[in-house]
């Protein structure tokens, strides 16, 4: 049996969930896709798993799509791809739903949908050599992966035109300037420096987290009045939690919270 395309461990609350095609760059062909959706839609009911940490195995996070597969498929490729998209935006929604905070590390390149998986994720390190492109109108396609709807609201509408409708490539630094990246790090401690945020992240109060994820990833889609009227139903909520109970214990104690995980909403 053939290694497969996606990789997941749960150990200790981090859900280490890996891209496994380091002779492909790590491109996304159908193989790949399903497997993102099986994997990411089995860790939406997974409560072990209380953060998600996401790279590519090899020197490169995701080189985008496979383009050697899609050429094969000759005439068929619009429909190959309908059926590709189907399954990576299945996987990128269940990342963006899915209470537990998804950390990414990135190196070598995140290109096309791999840049689609970057702007899905809620922090990002980056090693200093990493480079990050749109990708698709040198191709001659359109954008998948989210990358229209993620790109604007991590570096603003402006900067998104230019990177999309230029393809330029950007070098780590300019891509935390701009606010893609969450930080950058030597080459030889990206994987040191994610370990230590997905460390603490897991020890944290998975359910909170996941509200306050959402509530950023929605934040441009409602009004100011809206958005207070649902944070303050969702602190309501919270307080009522053992989580919410244990992290106000804890700080009148004057000692460390010990969350516990909980079962997922649905």
């Amino acid at each position: 049996m053939s290694e497969s395309p996606v990789t997941l461990d749960v150990t200790d609350g981090i859900a280490r969930l890996t891209l496994n095609r380091p002779d492909r760059l790590n491109t996304i062909d159908l193989g790949v896709a399903r497997a993102l959706d099986e994997t990411t839609q089995r860790l939406r009911s997974d409560a072990g798993a209380r953060v998600i940490l996401l790279s590519g195995s090899g020197p490169t996070f995701c080189g985008g799509g496979d383009l050697k597969s899609f050429g094969e498929v000759g005439d068929d490729l619009p429909d190959h791809l309908r059926e590709i998209t189907t399954h990576l935006h299945a996987a990128i929604d269940a990342l963006a739903r899915i209470d537990a905070p998804v950390v990414a590390a990135v190196r070598g390149s995140a290109a096309g949908a791999g840049l689609g998986l970057v702007c899905a994720s809620d922090i990002v390190v980056a090693a200093e050599s990493t480079r990050f492109a749109f990708a698709y109108s040198a191709i001659g396609l359109t954008p998948d992966g989210g990358t229209s709807w993620g790109l604007p609201r991590v570096v603003g509408l402006r900067k998104a035109q230019e990177l999309a409708l230029t393809g330029r490539v950007i070098d780590a630094a300019e891509a935390e300037r701009i606010g893609i990246v969450s930080s950058v790090v030597g080459n030889d401690e990206l994987d040191s420096a994610a370990d230590a945020i997905v460390a603490k992240l897991a020890a944290g109060p998975t359910q909170a987290l996941g509200v306050t994820k959402r509530l950023l990833r929605t934040t441009y889609d409602v009004s100011l009045t809206q958005r207070l009227a649902v944070e303050a139903d969702e602190l309501s909520r919270s307080a009522g939690t053992p989580d919410g109970r244990e992290g106000i214990a804890a700080f009148l104690e004057k000692r460390r919270p010990e969350f516990k995980a909980a079962e997922r909403a649905p």
